[in-house]
């Protein structure tokens, strides 16, 4: 039993419970608070309609790439390789379009394969090898690295980038609402509807809460442990594809910095209604409060470098949180 969790014992019943509340809830009341917060102190810049949904279509992406990280999580493991992928997917699908001449949706569908291969390599790694999942995946995402740097030779893509795959991400083809958010909101709630409404999503959440009890109930482990990697590499590859349609060109390591995003949201989720459990709800609203609290720093005119500053703090303190609440969970 870790520390934290025997200091949780020694703790009052009356405080037990706020601190319960602030491990369910701090992150729903922090969300809300500071958007409160930004809208008094800037009235006519951030609570508006084109303000929320310009910080929903700039979230998107992260948004995705999260939520296929919450599957890997899930059932316990850590995928580090995915904004290397992301980065290699949107270098590969420009390539595809401008050098190759495929048509757009054969290119996609490509590319979204490759991502599902690379799951399934980080997968059999890290089930059949028995190599530790952050070490395996960093080891491909390193390797990932050097075939995009190969791919282009270190060159941007960015000359014939025809418009209609700028389209997909740039697009407003359903309500006038920007193509990335629509296909964010079918992607998370497809996961949401896997992991908490199907059989499969029973077992998806049983290896993760217990490989060994999952195991002797007759669940396939290995084999729910590759879907975790496979549906995270796709969901890689995805965000790839839509972050070089809205850059217009592809680039090496465009969608490395997606990685701390996607893990700050992902455990910043965990403290969001349930006790440290991982669920793709809770990275949605992870993702949300980065979101916009990167949104207000702009419009307050904070400098760069306070993003970063942001982003670090917020991945400590959401570890923490969560950390805090599977230990009041064990009381």
């Amino acid at each position: 039993m870790s520390d934290v969790a025997i200091s949780a014992r020694r703790l009052s019943p009356g405080t037990k419970a706020v601190l319960g509340i602030f491990a369910r809830y701090g992150t729903i009341i922090g969300l809300l608070a500071m958007i409160v917060a930004f809208s008094i102190l800037s009235p006519h810049a951030f609570p508006t309609v084109n303000n929320f949904t310009n910080v929903l279509n700039q979230a998107s992406l992260a948004m995705i790439i999260a939520g296929g990280l919450t599957l890997a999580v899930v059932v316990g493991e850590l995928d580090l390789s995915i904004g290397f992928a992301a980065s290699l997917h949107g270098i590969l699908i420009t390539g595809l379009v401008v050098h190759d001449k495929l048509p757009i949706p054969l290119a996609v569908v490509i590319v979204i394969a490759l991502g599902a291969v690379i799951g399934l390599v980080n997968g059999f790694i890290v089930t059949k090898v028995k190599v530790n999942s952050v070490i395996a995946t960093l080891g491909v995402g390193t390797i990932l690295t050097g075939l995009a740097f190969a791919y282009s030779a270190g060159v941007p893509i960015v000359a014939g980038v025809p418009e209609a795959f700028l389209q997909l991400s740039l697009g407003r083809w359903l309500f006038g609402i920007p193509n990335n958010i629509i296909v964010m909101i079918l992607v998370l709630g497809g996961l949401w509807l896997l992991v908490e409404r199907t059989p499969l999503g029973q077992e998806i959440q049983a290896v993760g809460g217990n490989a060994v009890a999952a195991r002797l109930a007759g669940v396939n482990v290995d084999r729910i442990k590759i879907l975790g990697f496979v549906i995270s590499g796709m969901c890689a590859a995805l965000t790839g594809i839509l972050l070089a349609s809205r850059l217009g060109s592809g680039t090496a390591s465009a969608a490395d910095s997606y990685l701390l995003t996607a893990f700050a949201a992902v455990f910043l989720g965990s403290a969001t209604l349930r006790d440290g459990e991982f669920h793709v709800l809770g990275t949605l609203v992870g993702a949300l409060i980065i979101a916009f609290g990167f949104n207000g720093l702009n419009i307050f005119g904070a400098p760069t470098f306070s993003q970063y500053v942001l982003q670090g703090a917020i991945l400590i303190i959401a570890v923490g949180t969560a950390s805090l609440g599977r230990s009041l969970a064990e009381r």
